[in-house]
């Protein structure tokens, strides 16, 4: 799924380069689609509000969580108003928050924008509730 994304930026304008080490055999779904989620909103920021023509996203497992971090080199567009609480950094941070993860987005010292996601390699979802039937 992820050649979707990149196939979907470099459609826009942005290529992606794609580093992916240590990769988890086996997620949840609920994870492995929150991830896919924050992927597909952070380049999809890219596109709408950098001048980047060029985008980068690494994903790896450290212990028991899955990184990631998509790089925007930037700079913004003059008319952009990204900001690190905009509705689609709220969004991932909402997803990543329902499996136990977090995110982080911002500027970095070298100027870059980075959008950077832990989530747990095994989500941390509550026990489903038992319903019992009255007899």
């Amino acid at each position: 799924e992820m050649q979707r994304l990149v196939e979907m930026a470099e459609t826009a304008g942005v290529r992606v380069e794609v580093e992916a080490d240590d990769m988890p055999d086996e997620m949840p779904s609920t994870v492995s689609v929150v991830a896919y989620r924050i992927i597909q909103e952070a380049l999809t920021n890219v596109i709408r509000h950098s001048t980047a023509k060029h985008a980068s996203v690494r994903i790896d497992q450290d212990g028991p969580r899955l990184q990631i971090t998509v790089v925007d080199p930037g700079p913004p567009r003059p008319s952009s108003t990204v900001t690190p609480d905009g509705f689609g950094i709220a969004g991932m941070t909402g997803r990543a928050r329902a499996v136990g993860g977090e995110v982080s987005a911002g500027p970095v010292s070298s100027g870059e924008f980075e959008v950077r996601a832990s989530l747990p390699v095994r989500a941390s979802l509550p026990a489903p509730a038992v319903w019992r039937v009255p007899s």
